[in-house]
């Protein structure tokens, strides 16, 4: 593993502590979560899906600045994440790497969030996204973005994780995208036979 990489944990460690103190409920999604179930890839961020309230705002910008004297985080902007069910990022200047904290908006993320799975990172037990929401994440991704890095995510999921297909068909129908997923699956099937 490279440095970075291992940079990178430590820094999800201590985000996960701090959401958990808090007790505010997340999951680990994106390149992260990419990692626990699919291929390992190279990522230099941390996305999580975070059900904030208004009265852990402030805490939770207390506990981050403790992270490191030079690190980013603005409290406004996480009171505007939150008004309009969108982003707000932590960014650690000594190390380049950044957090995107992405706030609940859906009856999806807070079903993912139930949903989570618990994962060890050097000894602590963190909480990422079940392989089957991360892949409809991705599907949704990709057909927002068009980006072939989200196939190739999810097509690395179906290759080494235990799914529940008849889920992912499920939400994949309700979301539009369940052609897309039908082709993944055939693919990842021909190349089993291989």
């Amino acid at each position: 593993m490279t440095e970075k990489y291992m940079e990178i944990e430590d820094l999800l460690i201590t985000i996960a502590k701090i959401l958990n103190k808090l007790e505010i409920p997340y999951i680990i999604t994106g390149g992260m979560a990419v990692s626990a179930w699919g291929r390992p890839r190279t990522t230099l961020d941390i996305d999580i899906v975070v059900a904030l309230l208004p009265k852990n705002i402030h805490l939770l910008v207390k506990e981050l600045l403790k992270v490191d004297k030079d690190v980013y985080v603005s409290e406004e902007a996480i009171r505007e994440a939150l008004k309009h069910k969108g982003e707000f990022n932590f960014i650690d200047p000594n190390s380049q790497l950044k957090v995107d904290f992405w706030i609940v908006k859906d009856t999806f993320n807070e079903q993912a969030i139930k949903r989570g799975k618990t994962r060890e990172v050097d000894g602590y037990k963190i909480v990422f996204t079940s392989p089957e929401d991360l892949i409809l994440s991705k599907l949704l991704w990709y057909q927002e973005s068009g980006s072939t890095r989200q196939l190739e995510d999810i097509e690395g999921v179906l290759s080494v994780s235990r799914v529940d297909v008849s889920y992912v068909k499920k939400w994949a129908v309700k979301q539009g995208t369940r052609e897309i997923l039908e082709k993944l699956i055939e693919k990842v099937k021909e190349n089993r036979k291989k």
